[in-house]
């Protein structure tokens, strides 16, 4: 695993780490770690190993967590974000007071282990459909308070994020539809309240489907279409008049074998909830000594 290239992706906002580490400490540790005092407040070391294979993911989180609690902590990494590694793989030595390693040692492990997880399983999406032109995106089914940070962690594993939140997209659903009596309609008045955004449509029928691309918007959303009217709907959006101009998303439903079948019908986009909802944490540890 170690000798495969590591895709490119943004780094995380140094606020929101910050933010996400203080919010986190702060509820572990409380009013003080009882169990730390108990320990001379000596130098000491500590090493951080995973113990599965893993894509790692959340170095930035591990590292404000251990600086939070001791500023003057090294942290010498022997691997890079994004890497993939085999199980016994150690990930970083850690040198510092031997308190401050043992209070951080939860927290910064739950960052790595969740968002590496993340990372992992996104990554083993992407494999499944390279070469074939789709694309993997998350969703909002994120863990709470952890939206920023999982979908950082998708980038690392080389899938890409859908809209961060309610803010900086509009995705018209069956009831937005059902409002303005129409697909056109409701494509409409989004474009009239909110024309600097990105315009997702959801639609249900292949008649739906004419009628958003004919409209126009930035992308469709098929949602839990059968693998028949999945790929008529690839065939209506690449043929004429539209000509393959607005992506098409599949969504609801996708279990994991059987991306390739979806990838091969040619569909651009493929959304997955259960890559930051259904965590599974990466097997790590933090020992001293």
């Amino acid at each position: 695993m170690s000798g495969t290239t590591i895709p490119a992706f943004a780094p995380p906002d140094p606020a929101i780490v910050e933010a996400d580490v203080a919010r986190a400490l702060a509820e572990d540790i409380g009013d003080g770690d009882a169990t730390a005092a108990l320990l001379p407040d000596r130098a000491g070391r500590a090493r951080l190993l995973c113990k599965e294979p893993a894509v790692v993911c959340g170095r930035p989180w591990f590292d404000a967590c251990h600086r939070a609690l001791d500023p003057q902590v090294r942290i010498d990494w022997q691997v890079a974000e994004g890497q993939r590694v085999e199980a016994g793989t150690v990930l970083a030595d850690l040198h510092g007071r031997a308190r401050a390693l043992v209070t951080a040692e939860r927290t910064s492990l739950n960052f790595m282990q969740t968002l590496s997880g993340t990372a992992t399983a996104t990554a083993a999406h992407v494999e499944t459909v390279r070469g074939t032109g789709t694309r993997i995106l998350d969703t909002r089914k994120t863990l709470p308070g952890l939206r920023h940070a999982q979908k950082y962690a998708v980038r690392v594993g080389g899938g890409h994020n859908h809209r961060i939140g309610l803010f900086d997209a509009v995705m018209l659903k069956e009831n937005h539809v059902r409002a303005f009596g129409s697909v056109a309609g409701a494509i409409r008045a989004a474009r009239a309240a909110r024309p600097e955004l990105p315009l997702v449509v959801e639609v249900e029928t292949l008649d739906e489907l004419r009628e958003a691309l004919a409209e126009g918007c930035d992308r469709v959303l098929i949602d839990d279409f059968d693998p028949g009217m999945r790929r008529e709907a690839v065939a209506i959006a690449r043929g004429a008049p539209f000509a393959g101009r607005i992506p098409l998303e599949v969504s609801g439903g996708v279990e994991f074998d059987g991306l390739p079948a979806i990838a091969d019908d040619g569909v651009d986009f493929v959304s997955i909830g259960g890559l930051t909802k259904h965590v599974r944490a990466i097997d790590m540890s933090l020992k001293l000594g």
